[in-house]
């Protein structure tokens, strides 16, 4: 049982590590990327947290290793659990959303779907952002400006991937995918607004 439950396990981190390969190629190949991601079940759950988990890491060293030219963060008031919860929630949020939005709009991705394909198409923040961050203490100032299209670059390839991945998952055409997506972060406002009620009159 022993042997059997160890074999299993590393089965799975071999799935895991084989799904996170993956992304390198659905990044610059979405739409066959995204399809095959849920159609031929090339990704899966724990490569998502994986995910997940390395962007807030990502973003924590960013906070706190960007040079101080490009940092305007006090690093003795950082905290990591807020940190954390700045990427975790906000992602959390958009999926929940996104479910709940497109069960009504007859979406055809399942909430597994949506965590699965929003969390590959925040892969350009981890791949951008971390070589950022020993850049911006070698370069100076005037040199700022590819560091600013860097950052730049990262969030506008996840955004479109983010579009896109939203597209294939749910079978939507582009003009349905953009209003369904402007739908999502209104009912981001939505639910933060609700939650925030429910806790002052608490």
């Amino acid at each position: 049982d022993v042997f059997k439950n160890k074999a299993r396990e590393r089965s799975a981190r071999m799935e895991v590590l084989k799904a996170l390969r993956y992304t390198f190629y659905l990044i610059f190949h979405p739409f066959d990327g995204f399809w095959d991601l849920k159609h031929e079940k090339k990704g899966n759950l724990g490569a998502a947290i994986v995910i997940v988990f390395l962007l807030s890491i990502t973003y924590i060293l960013r906070r706190q290793l960007t040079g101080f030219i490009f940092n305007d963060v006090k690093l003795l008031e950082l905290n990591i659990f807020l940190e954390i919860s700045s990427v975790v929630i906000p992602f959390l949020l958009w999926c929940i959303a996104n479910w709940c939005l497109t069960t009504l709009m007859d979406g055809e991705g399942s909430f597994k779907d949506i965590v699965i394909t929003s969390a590959y198409a925040l892969t350009p923040l981890i791949i951008i952002y971390l070589p950022l961050i020993p850049f911006s203490n070698v370069i100076t100032l005037e040199e700022g400006a590819f560091y600013y299209f860097f950052s730049s670059l990262a969030v506008v390839w996840a955004t479109v991937l983010m579009i896109i991945g939203t597209s294939v998952v749910h079978q939507y055409t582009l003009r349905k995918t953009i209003l369904t997506c402007i739908c999502i972060v209104v009912g981001m406002g939505i639910i933060i607004f609700i939650a925030l009620l429910f806790f002052s009159l608490i």
